[in-house]
């Protein structure tokens, strides 16, 4: 593992196969990196089967990109707001949801998408599967970066009493096996009383879509 990645030592398994490591990455590289994904695929709320927009505005890097429109959810080579392909994922992506999935026994795994949220102050995502995907043996690697966040797991029932698990700037969560199809949710963000000058919470969530 590289030394970047650095909360093994810490792991905790907080539900059946899903994986908290407190503090496995520094997020200043991140944030440079999301800076120069969004100048090639700026953020953005889809359209949603429903007739309604996203909560959460998004973007994607990698060969594949997460897109919702009118006709459903699925993975997409292009961005449909540029028709370009997605930005190139950059090696630090790749190399920390790899050494994420193998520190906690996901060995092999191989990200070919990776969607960012941009949550303000005041949003939330409600209870949803990752189901989009084709292989589900390969794990979920969702790394939080500046606002703190309630991160909910419902288990296989979309709604019920929930384990939250608080997440902080750094902090990376990995799900599979039995939990991978798990319901989950993040619960409205606030503001950081230590930290008033944060304004947002960026979620990078790692998938092999294909």
């Amino acid at each position: 593992m590289s030394d970047l990645f650095s909360g093994l030592r810490s792991t905790t398994e907080v539900y059946p196969q899903t994986f908290l490591l407190p503090s496995f990455t520094q997020t200043k590289m991140l944030r440079q990196l999301i800076v120069t994904i969004i100048k090639q695929a700026p953020f953005r709320k889809m359209a949603t089967p429903n007739g309604h927009y996203t909560n959460i505005p998004l973007t994607n890097c990698g060969d594949w990109g997460w897109v919702s429109d009118e006709q459903g959810y699925r993975y997409s080579e292009t961005d449909p707001l540029t028709g370009h392909p997605w930005p190139t994922m950059p090696d630090y992506f790749y190399q920390l949801a790899n050494s994420a999935a193998a520190a906690v026994g996901f060995n092999n795994f191989s990200a070919d998408a990776c969607l960012i949220n941009q949550y303000k102050i005041g949003s939330k995502l409600g209870s949803h599967q990752d189901k989009n995907e084709r292989d589900f043996t390969q794990p979920i690697v969702s790394v939080s970066i500046g606002l703190p966040a309630t991160f909910q797991i419902f288990g296989h029932r979309r709604s019920g009493k929930a384990v939250e698990i608080n997440l902080y700037d750094g902090d990376v969560m990995v799900w599979g096996g039995q939990s991978r199809m798990m319901y989950h949710a993040v619960k409205t963000i606030k503001a950081n009383p230590n930290n008033p000058a944060q304004r947002y919470r960026y979620n990078i969530t790692f998938r092999s879509s294909q």
